[in-house]
């Protein structure tokens, strides 16, 4: 198993939220194996405390001093309650996993109000996966470890996505209409690196729009996918409004979209170099406590740069290119985006090989760029 960067206080009980299959299970079992270990898919374990929270206590042997993980603490909201009172009461340390906060926000106390901590855990990085990374098999398949040690990451890709349809979406009751939603995901796969169009999703997967509304809120809860929207700060010049959508993982987009006679690969690659960008720069930002927030900036007159990062360690925009050669054209969004907000620095990864600097643009390789983007978000 591949070594995580995930950061936590020594001394303060926190939150590990993350989609299915990141990882987080066994990492809590890894960093944590003094612990005290809670799974709450356990069926017996999950009715005892579902019957009465306050069973926990009775639980944790006397003058215990180390470490408590709940794992999947969304299943039992109001067990927070308890582990809220224990924490005051006995000061014990709580790690809590799950892969959604949306029943938590709705039956905890405001997610301990403050007495935890919220980190997040992501597919790997690239620093993470070390000499295993290969980028044309992070296109093709991302980056969750299972992606990458399964003989058959496709096979496996195609089983998480069913598997979350299933036990995320039915068993928790977050829709009655599996179909609808399966429809709905197909359709949602063609927005990805795109700006969203709700009314058109809805329309091509033959769901009231209401409903595709509430989907699209569902992915969001779930981690499964993030908007962007649009950077607006101190605009010198109109912009569109819409947020632009992405599904978390590369691997996962690829196993939702289906692939026709007329699609065209090098269009998909493409979106897929973007959403690997994304992933990767997300958990940079969060292992590394960055505070960046993440936006993208479009005019109407369709000038555009895919990723803008904002925060107090500064300004970054960066544009993302699949083809091995660069038109002027593609210069163009930086190029404005720098004339409009001068103090930003402005890069373009693409897909050749050669590094240098054009009007105070940074043209970076794609693989050198993923090496150093750590640096470039410092």
């Amino acid at each position: 198993m591949y070594a995580r960067f995930v950061k936590y206080p020594p001394n303060k009980s926190f939150f590990l939220f993350g989609p299915r299959a990141t990882g987080k299970s066994h990492w809590v079992r890894t960093e944590f194996k003094q612990g005290l270990y809670f799974d709450l898919l356990e069926s017996d374990l999950f009715n005892r405390l579902t019957a009465s929270p306050q069973r926990l206590e009775q639980m944790i042997p006397a003058n215990f001093d180390n470490w408590i993980v709940i794992d999947e603490i969304q299943k039992i909201p109001t067990l927070l309650d308890e582990v809220h009172r224990l924490i005051e009461k006995k000061r014990h340390r709580f790690v809590l996993t799950g892969s959604s906060a949306r029943k938590l926000k709705r039956g905890g106390p405001n997610l301990l109000a403050g007495r935890a901590l919220t980190l997040y855990m992501h597919p790997l990085t690239l620093q993470e996966l070390g000499e295993d990374f290969r980028l044309a098999h992070s296109l093709r398949y991302g980056q969750l470890p299972c992606a990458y040690t399964e003989p058959d990451p496709k096979a496996y890709l195609q089983s998480y996505v069913a598997t979350y349809l299933r036990e995320e979406i039915q068993q928790e009751g977050l829709t009655r209409n599996l179909g609808a939603f399966s429809r709905f995901l197909e359709a949602a796969s063609f927005s990805q690196g795109a700006v969203l169009n709700t009314s058109a999703v809805a329309r091509e997967s033959a769901v009231p729009r209401k409903s595709v509304e509430e989907y699209f809120v569902i992915l969001e809860d779930l981690l499964l996918a993030c908007k962007l929207p649009v950077f607006t700060k101190r605009a010198r010049r109109k912009t569109i409004q819409h947020p632009k959508f992405y599904f978390f993982d590369t691997g996962v987009y690829r196993a939702i979209r289906p692939l026709g006679p007329l699609d065209s690969p090098e269009e998909v690659d493409g979106v897929a170099l973007e959403t690997l960008f994304l992933q990767e720069a997300r958990a940079l930002n969060d292992y590394g406590s960055l505070g960046y927030r993440f936006y993208y900036w479009r005019t109407p007159n369709q000038l555009e740069v895919d990723f803008v990062l904002y925060g107090e360690r500064g300004l970054k925009a960066f544009e993302i290119k699949k083809p091995p050669h660069l038109r002027s054209q593609d210069f163009a969004g930086l190029k404005q985006f720098l004339s409009d907000y001068p103090k930003a620095k402005g890069y373009l990864l693409y897909g050749g090989h050669r590094r240098y600097v054009e009007s105070n643009i940074e043209v970076i390789p794609v693989t050198e760029a993923f090496q150093l983007l750590p640096g470039l978000l410092e």
